[in-house]
C-alpha cells in the first residue's frame, strides 16, 4: 500500500486489514506509518515512490505479495498552461506516473508468483477529464491511467487482475497539499457539498480485491451524488 500514511491510503490499509490481509504500509512519513501499522498489526516501511533506490529497498523487504495498491500521488497548484510551474509539473509526473511505474515494475514478479495477484491504481476523474488550471494534474493522471490500463493487455494470461479506481471529490488532505498547506482555501473546495470521504474509496477498493479470482473490475468511477463531473457540482 503506497501513500499509506493518511487519507485514502490509511483508510484502505485499515479496511484491508479488517478483511484479513496483512498490510505492508509504505510512505515517507514513517512516524505516522508506525502508529497505523501497530493498530492494524501491519508492517511499516519507509517509501519514496519517486526514488528508485527507495522502491527497490521497499520491495526487497516484502518477500511475497498478492495485492498492490498504487495510491501515492497528488496535485500541486492550479496554474494555467501559459503560467505552468515546471517544478510543480515535475513533482506531479514523478509522484503519479513514475512512482506507479517504479512500484508496479518492482512487484509484478511477486504478484505473478502469488498465483492470484491484483494491481489497484487510484487515479482520479482527472484521468479522463481535463479542466482549466489543472493541466499539470490532469495530464499526469491521464498518463498514470494509460500506464495502468496498458497492464491489462500486457499481463493477459497471467494470474493478475487489474483495477483502476477513479474518485471524484474526496475530502482528505489532497486540496491542502495542492494549495501548499492553505487549509482555509482547501475547505472552500468542499463547501456546500457532501463529498466522498476516504473510507468510501477504501470500501470500493476492498470490494474489488475480494471478488472471486476470475472477476476483474477494470475501472470503477465514484463521485459524490452532488458531483456530475470534475467541474460541475451542485452546492447548497
Amino acid at each position: 500500500m503506497t501513500g499509506a500514511s493518511a487519507g485514502i491510503g490509511e483508510a484502505t490499509a485499515r479496511r484491508l486489514a479488517a478483511e484479513g490481509f496483512h498490510v505492508v504500509l509504505g510512505a515517507r512519513r514513517l512516524d505516522l506509518l508506525h502508529v497505523i501499522a501497530k493498530e492494524i498489526e501491519g508492517t511499516a516501511i519507509e517509501l519514496d515512490v519517486t526514488d528508485e533506490a527507495s522502491v527497490a529497498a521497499f520491495a526487497d523487504r516484502v518477500p511475497q505479495a498478492n495485492v498492490l495498491v498504487n495510491n501515492a500521488g497528488g496535485a500541486r497548484g492550479l496554474s494555467t498552461v501559459a503560467e505552468g510551474v515546471a517544478d510543480e509539473w515535475r513533482w506531479m509526473w514523478e509522484a503519479n506516473v513514475l512512482g506507479t511505474l517504479l512500484v508496479t515494475k518492482a512487484f509484478i514478479p511477486k504478484l505473478i508468483e502469488s498465483g492470484d495477484g491484483h494491481i489497484v491504481s487510484v487515479t482520479s476523474v482527472a484521468a479522463y477529464e481535463a479542466y482549466d488550471n489543472g493541466s499539470g494534474y490532469t495530464s499526469a493522471k491521464h498518463a498514470q491511467s494509460a500506464l495502468h490500463r496498458t497492464l491489462r493487455g500486457e499481463l493477459l494470461g497471467k494470474p493478475v487482475r487489474i483495477t483502476e479506481i477513479q474518485p471524484g471529490m474526496v475530502e482528505t488532505d489532497f486540496s491542502a497539499n495542492r494549495f501548499g498547506g492553505d487549509t482555509e482555501r482547501a475547505a472552500k473546495v468542499y463547501q456546500g457539498i457532501e463529498p466522498l470521504v476516504a473510507d468510501d474509496v477504501a470500501d470500493v477498493i476492498a470490494f474489488a480485491v475480494t471478488r472471486p479470482s476470475h472477476v476483474n473490475l477494470d475501472t470503477i468511477v465514484l463521485k459524490p451524488r452532488a458531483q456530475a463531473s470534475a467541474t460541475r457540482a451542485h452546492r447548497e
